[in-house]
């Protein structure tokens, strides 16, 4: 049998389940141990500069140095490190001083007199220290990779819904997840008030995650957007009602409108040329099609990976496929004279900024009247 790894290294993109995992293995790892209040200590390393980190890595020393006050074995838990991640304070040269010092204490950790739980989010998994734990340490990537990071969210929907004796209908987890963006903290509560809505054992439907879950990743426009690329005159103009009745503005709803539609610009030229495939509402764009013209095209937006709507390569490619395979995609004319519609709308929003309302229904009609 190998022999049990000195210390417990957990790290992903997503502090929030990384920490709730560390804390569950740092109970577990407690009560095995059968440590008190006295015996337990969980220190902080959350950072903002370097001298914060040459601090944290400090007190980490000195705990893991402690012996337990009324002996037995003492559990350490190392919680929030963020100086792991290719930040300012991240990539500065104290700092890797301290992670080599970090790396320096790890190495010498008897499991037998203190367990060590390390949980970091985020973390750049290019360098030294994180390849080096996964060799010495018991080691664990939650959330996946930012490649991933849609199978991640929905890998945390679905493992929510189990715990719960729950489970979701077809597209359901995807329409949560559009609606609620990458909250994984808000991902889980609604898993849970959708299990409950739908009772003890039952499923989760599409419709069910439609009327209860709000529309957090895109506020209260995302019906209207919706409703209008789905080519719903009708059901567009009752979305702009009910969100100028609840006193929202037209900016964002344009906003919205104009980002929307650059990316379906985007895809529809690239359809259309042969580039990528339609997509499945379902599962989006088919994987390698969309990796094959990222390689040829991504150059050409001047290499930002920063999210864009101006650079469709920047969008989650499940989120791109779910935005294009969900509307009625128009033609590569209709969509830019959707672009000189927002533009004058806002235009004329200028010039009537009392009839917003008015305004956003008259483009509307004529975008999608015809």
């Amino acid at each position: 049998m190998p022999a049990a790894k000195p210390f417990v290294f957990i790290c992903g993109p997503d502090d929030f389940l990384v920490g709730r995992l560390g804390r569950e293995r740092f109970e577990a790892m407690a009560k095995e141990a059968g440590a008190d209040d006295f015996s337990r200590e969980i220190l902080s390393g959350f950072a903002n500069n370097v001298d914060e980190v040459e601090a944290a890595v400090n007190r980490f020393r000195d705990s893991v140095q402690t012996v337990a006050m009324f002996g037995g074995k003492r559990v350490v838990w190392f919680k929030d490190v963020n100086f792991l991640a290719d930040t300012v304070t991240g990539r500065a040269e104290g700092t890797l001083r301290q992670v080599e010092a970090l790396q320096e204490i790890l190495a010498k950790v008897n499991p037998d007199e203190v367990g060590v739980i390390v949980t970091a989010a985020p973390l750049d998994r290019r360098r030294s220290f994180p390849k080096w734990c996964e060799a010495h340490a018991d080691f664990e990537l939650v959330g996946g990779d930012a490649d991933s990071a849609a199978e991640g969210l929905a890998g945390v929907a679905l493992a929510e819904a189990r715990a719960i004796g729950a489970s979701f209908g077809d597209g359901a987890v995807e329409l949560l997840l559009t609606k609620v963006g990458a909250n994984t903290r808000l991902i889980t509560e609604e898993v849970r008030k959708l299990a409950t809505f739908a009772g003890e054992g039952a499923t989760i439907e599409e419709a069910h995650v439609a009327e209860l879950t709000p529309n957090v990743a895109e506020g209260d426009f995302f019906e209207a957007a919706d409703r209008f690329f789905a080519g719903d005159l009708r059901g567009t103009l009752d979305a702009l009602q009910r969100h100028f009745f609840a006193g929202g503005d037209s900016r964002p709803l344009i906003s919205s409108l104009q980002n929307r539609n650059r990316i379906l610009l985007q895809a529809r030229v690239l359809i259309d040329v042969g580039e990528l495939k339609p997509p499945s509402e379902r599962f989006g764009f088919d994987k390698a099609a969309w990796a094959r013209a990222q390689g040829v095209y991504a150059a050409h937006f001047g290499g930002d990976a920063e999210k864009s709507s101006f650079n469709l390569f920047t969008q989650n490619q499940w989120y791109a496929g779910k935005l294009v395979g969900g509307a009625k995609l128009p033609t590569l004319r209709r969509l830019i004279d959707n672009q000189q519609e927002f533009i004058r709308a806002f235009e004329e929003i200028i010039r009537r900024p009392n009839e917003q309302e008015t305004v956003m229904r008259e483009m509307v009609v004529r975008c999608l009247g015809t």
